[in-house]
């Protein structure tokens, strides 16, 4: 008492849980004893929703409207639509049934359709995963928020073995179950004292309805009890009819033997045959033996002649190496050339900046001598216009001029030799340059057809991987020849295996005779007289055994002939065919009952 004063809703969601607990159990013992579908008039049933109501309602927020204050339960269960589009048609059902009118009724409708889709647990399960959702609906101490409801939703997992039919148009869902409209949030302790009581009140119902219902399988166990007490009493009356029965036909066994020993002599000839075709089947055997061990020494030259290609294979990649080598090494003294002709191109460029220099320097000694011309002419003026006075000094200027033209003229004429001879350097220095620029050319092209060999002894060189690769797939083929060889050479041993047994059971048949029961003196028919299955109507060959059937003597397949049944004329089981094993059981039956 003092825990539930202190706190009310743990008190609550373990009353819940235990009621949840007892209407689901008594709700799935119930069904499985009923048999049948269930419908809506069913009492646990009726129960079980009440209980689910009473658990969905619980730390549920109350939302004040204009009529008052209100608890939905249809807000968190339309929220499955959103965490699971499967539970749409469910909630489009809901919405269209014309008779539901409050959120109620549709979250009770709701329920019956989960429960007739076997999803509910799994819609249940996918709602209190998210606790994000629930907060706007429910409070932090409600059954559907703390372990509790997860629990809860475990144990309606139990609840998909129940097939339920449920009309959910007809009923008045809306005014089902009433309830008095909640006080304000203020009278919480009040609320938890009804709760309670409504609680205890469902649980007394509850195990009335268990009492109810372990009475009716006591009856059902007594019932029960009383079927079996007279069944064992018909099963010892049975019995001892068949100890009599089969105490007839131990007699009926000896009398059989004694005849049986008269047919010794047939079945001598029978083994004879059975021999021959033994000794016939042995040669065909021994005939595939040397076939097989023939192929085995095909493919071990087949082998020897793919290893032999293999090493030419590998002796030619090594060469492609080697000729990859040499190639690179040719490329690297190529490209040091290059480097060479390249030092001989900068080496000319400054040469001919020399010579610019150069040419630069012998126009100002152009431009000076200009000056020195016109500095003379300037005296010359001067002199013709002082010659009156100096009519003495003309001879000597005019020898003095005539030199300096004379140097000039020199001078000229040595500058333009100079000027020639340079120019003549320059279109020399021009044409090794075009030959260099021509033999680079050359080079590129050669580098160029270099890369292509390259590329094409790549080629080679994958066409080669690509052999190699062919030749990893026939070794492969030629280990799973090697296995299939084995596994023929292991067939063929459980042939001979086979027909030894063969002839360890025609050792037995000396002791047997078998063609005189229920047939009247009929005999076995002969090998060599069939050649097809007398039921099937397939040919006998090596891997299709000829087989004697023990009661009609006929000869059939393995296949229509793989029955064992004891005779009148041998306690232990042996071979007979469909036909007859069909009649010996229904004859068997027949003196049965």
């Amino acid at each position: 008492m003092a825990l539930s004063l202190r706190d009310p809703m743990a008190m609550e969601r373990a009353n819940l849980l235990n009621m949840a607990k007892l209407s689901i159990k008594g709700l799935i013992e119930s069904a499985l004893s009923f048999g049948r579908t269930l419908d809506s008039d069913y009492p646990p049933l009726q129960q079980f929703f009440v209980v689910m109501e009473h658990c969905l309602k619980h730390g549920l927020r109350v939302k004040k409207s204009f009529l008052g204050y209100n608890k939905s339960l249809w807000g968190p269960l339309e929220m499955v639509e959103k965490l699971c589009p499967e539970a749409g048609e469910i909630a489009a059902s809901v919405r269209d049934l014309p008779g539901l009118k409050t959120p109620l009724g549709r979250a009770r409708a709701w329920l019956r359709l989960a429960l007739m889709q076997k999803r509910l647990a799994d819609y249940l399960r996918l709602l209190i995963t998210r606790k994000d959702l629930l907060s706007d609906f429910y409070e932090n101490s409600a059954v559907m928020v703390e372990e509790e409801g997860a629990v809860i939703v475990g144990l309606l997992v139990g609840l998909n073995v129940i097939d339920a039919n449920l009309c959910v148009k007809g009923e008045d869902l809306d005014t089902q179950v009433s309830h008095p409209p909640p006080p304000p949030p203020t009278h919480t302790h009040f609320t938890a004292i009804l709760d309670q009581k409504n609680y205890v009140e469902e649980l007394n119902r509850q195990l009335n309805s268990s009492v109810h219902g372990l009475q009716g399988r006591v009856d059902n166990l007594e019932k029960s009890n009383s079927k079996l007490i007279e069944e064992l009493a018909i099963a010892k009356n049975n019995i001892i009819k068949l100890q009599e029965e089969n105490h007839q036909l131990r007699n009926e066994n000896t009398i059989i033997l004694m005849k049986a020993q008269q047919q010794l002599e047939v079945t001598q000839v029978d083994v004879d045959v059975e021999l021959d075709t033994y000794k016939k089947s042995r040669q065909g055997l021994d005939e595939m033996y040397n076939e097989a061990r023939k192929q085995l020494r095909e493919e071990c030259q087949l082998r020897q002649d793919v290893e032999n290609e293999l090493v030419v294979q590998v002796s030619m990649k090594q060469e492609m190496d080697l000729a990859m080598k040499l190639l690179e090494k040719d490329i690297h003294e190529k490209q040091d050339t290059l480097i060479g002709l390249r030092h001989q191109l900068d080496e000319v460029k400054a040469i001919n900046v020399e010579m610019y220099s150069k040419m630069q320097t012998s126009d100002d000694g152009m431009k000076q001598k200009n000056d020195m011309i016109t500095r003379l002419e300037e005296k010359t003026n001067q002199i013709t216009a002082t010659m009156k006075q100096l009519e003495q000094r003309l001879q000597e200027v005019d020898r003095d001029r005539w030199t300096a033209e004379d140097g000039t003229r020199k001078f000229k004429q040595d500058f333009v030799n100079k000027a020639d001879s340079l120019q003549k350097q320059i279109a020399q220095r021009e044409k090794q340059r075009l030959q260099l620029e021509t033999d680079l050319k050359i080079e590129k092209e050669w580098q160029q057809t270099l890369q292509n060999n390259l590329e094409r002894e790549r080629d080679i060189v994958a066409q080669l991987s690509a052999e190699a690769q062919q030749i990893n797939g026939l070794k492969k083929e030629f280990h799973r020849l090697q296995d299939e060889n084995c596994q023929l050479t292991g067939i063929c041993d459980e042939q001979e295996h086979a027909l030894e047994e063969l002839g360890c059971k025609l050792s037995e048949y000396f002791r047997l005779s078998y063609n005189q029961i229920f047939q009247g003196g009929q005999i076995w028919l002969k090998d060599k007289d069939a050649n097809i299955c007398k039921l099937c109507e397939k040919e006998f060959s090596i891997s299709r055994r000829k087989h004697h059937c023990r009661n009609c003597g006929e000869i059939f397949c393995n296949a229509c002939s793989d029955n064992e049944l004891p005779l009148p004329a041998s306690p232990k089981p042996v071979r007979v065919c469909d036909t007859c094993h069909a009649l010996l059981l229904q004859r068997c039956s027949s003196n049965a009952t």
